[in-house]
């Protein structure tokens, strides 16, 4: 019996001696894959505003909104289509400024492509600014 345990336990430990473990293979990190940058949008009850997101870097590229001092006073309403497409217009306008020719669209669970959405990529989309 002791004898058995013996040539177990020898044979474990060539085994565990002579096996060579592989690093973990890993997959690639996400933000290879992810778009750079990103619009998002939000509309609270009285204004709108939409920024793009330079996402390797978590920065904000360019931004704008209906809280503005220089917008507020040009738009009827801060909160209705037509400052969504205002701001879709000006965000746009920036961003050519900036050299940035395309963006992805993130809408939250919420979010559909009607009204002030609809607005916002659609005045990005005619001023210019190409939709991945």
């Amino acid at each position: 019996m002791t004898i058995l345990k013996d040539i177990l336990v020898s044979t474990m430990v060539i085994l565990h001696t002579d096996m060579v473990i592989p690093p973990p293979v890993r997959p690639p990190r996400l933000t290879q894959y992810l778009k750079p940058y990103v619009l998002k949008m939000h509309f609270t009850n009285k204004y709108v505003s939409a920024q793009v997101i330079h996402t390797p870097t978590a920065t904000v590229a360019s931004s704008a909104s209906s809280q503005e001092k220089a917008l507020r006073s040009s738009l009827e309403t801060t909160r209705d289509v037509a400052a969504a497409a205002k701001i879709g217009k000006l965000l746009a306008e920036r961003l050519s400024l900036k050299d940035i020719p395309a963006v992805s669209v993130h809408l939250k669970r919420e979010q559909r492509y009607h009204g002030k959405v609809k607005a916002v990529i659609d005045s990005l989309r005619e001023a210019g600014v190409k939709l991945l």
